[in-house]
């Protein structure tokens, strides 16, 4: 079947040999997802004006010289005279984007465009999608490296595991400007802010919880290790084989570093073994989870089921047995989107110039959020909307604090 592709001149949907428009072939509905996307969703915008000869001698030669040569003799004021240290660079490889796979670099660019425009609506902070064709580690490693003078910190986003843990631990420690990778630290602070307040809401504590994670990939693994930091009282991860555990032969690096650090009951076997009593499911893997599991579950369980579009535990069948119900869509209460914190966090370390982004100023950041909620907490509504608009002020201004007491920060 021929690829669909929308013409929103014609208000058609037309497949076919090309036309005028690229496209030609019999008519169909307009989709108007095609129709926005016309043209990317984004553009560079001056911040200066130039309106004379005098202007354009500013801002270009021969002003601009003066302002290099100051840099060049001093460094440092790269960060007061250029946008370096108020922009974002938002890389992928296109190895994992959202729901679509491996789709590449290209394919990739919409969303990055998308996240781009968050960073800037959320959090006031200007980002450039940067697509690679490469998925060499080495390779997108040096890449971002000879990037870096351009930006204050970079977002890796939609990066395969477990290339990804690789990456962004060898980006760590070769660059002095944050390195982030979204779908593993965004996901696991906004996770932890619905928990606390979920946990807070049934009066109890985040270490009187056991949770099960079904998904060991960046997500899982980065929030398992989040909530081990918060203090958890243990959390077990699943895979497509299991329970993630010491007595498995066929775990890969990450996996059996994450077996040294979960599982603290020792359980074994298929993830509904591990739902059987437990406290907490977080889904993070796709699929669907059997009701007679998530019955199995203890009384005022959680569930946040976040896959989409299709959440692992339909909330229909959660709130059967679950005392708070969380997903990743928007047509649910408690949605868990890494919008409420990626802009506020990058927003703080761009702030205080901090050279990375610390365990601290994440719990910092989920512990904010949590705090947005405030007395308005209740059972469908642990976590705020994207769109409220004391998230990112709370949040940027929580990391940022963090950074200084960290000694991260560098003005």
């Amino acid at each position: 079947m021929a690829a669909e592709i929308v013409n929103p001149r014609s208000d058609s949907k037309t497949h076919g040999a090309a036309g005028a428009d690229g496209i030609s072939g019999a008519e169909e509905p307009f989709d108007p997802a095609f129709a926005l996307h016309r043209g990317g969703k984004m553009a560079v915008q001056a911040t200066v004006p130039i309106r004379d000869k005098d202007d354009l001698s500013l801002a270009y030669t021969p002003g601009v010289a003066k302002v290099c040569s100051a840099i060049a003799e001093n460094p440092e004021l790269v960060h007061d005279y250029t946008w370096k240290s108020q922009v974002v660079a938002v890389v992928t490889d296109g190895t994992a984007v959202l729901g679509l796979g491996d789709i590449g670099p290209e394919a990739s660019l919409p969303v990055m465009e998308g996240k781009a425009i968050l960073f800037k609506q959320f959090g006031g902070v200007d980002a450039v999608p940067i697509a690679l064709a490469t998925t060499d580690v080495d390779e997108i490693i040096e890449t971002v490296v000879r990037l870096a003078p351009s930006f204050g910190g970079v977002n890796l986003e939609d990066i395969s595991a477990p290339r990804c843990f690789e990456i962004e631990r060898r980006l760590q420690e070769r660059l002095d400007i944050p390195v982030f990778h979204d779908d593993q630290h965004g996901t696991a602070v906004v996770t932890l802010a619905a928990l606390r307040n979920a946990a807070k809401l049934s009066g109890r504590t985040l270490g009187d919880l056991r949770g099960v994670i079904s998904g060991a990939g960046a997500a899982g693994v980065a929030i398992s290790k989040f909530l081990l930091e918060a203090g958890i009282g243990d959390v077990a991860v699943a895979d497509r084989k299991g329970i993630v555990s010491r007595d498995r032969d066929d775990l890969t690096d990450v996996k059996r570093e994450l077996a040294e650090l979960t599982n603290r009951a020792g359980i074994s076997g298929p993830l509904e073994t591990a739902l059987a009593g437990a406290d907490v499911f977080i889904g993070v893997s796709g699929g669907t989870v059997p009701e007679s599991a998530v019955a199995s579950m203890a009384p005022g369980a959680f569930v946040f089921a976040m896959a989409n579009p299709n959440p692992e535990v339909h909330p229909d069948v959660a709130h059967k047995y679950a005392a708070v119900v969380a997903t990743g869509r928007s047509d649910y209460p408690n949605q868990i989107n890494n919008v409420l914190a990626f802009p506020g966090i990058f927003a703080g370390a761009l702030q205080v110039r901090a050279s990375r982004i610390t365990e601290g100023m994440k719990i910092a950041a989920a512990n904010a959020l949590a705090d947005v909620v405030g007395d308005e907490l209740a059972a469908d509504y642990v976590i705020p909307s994207p769109f409220d608009e004391r998230v990112a002020p709370a949040v940027t201004a929580a990391v940022a604090a963090a950074a200084r007491a960290e000694g991260v920060a560098r003005r």
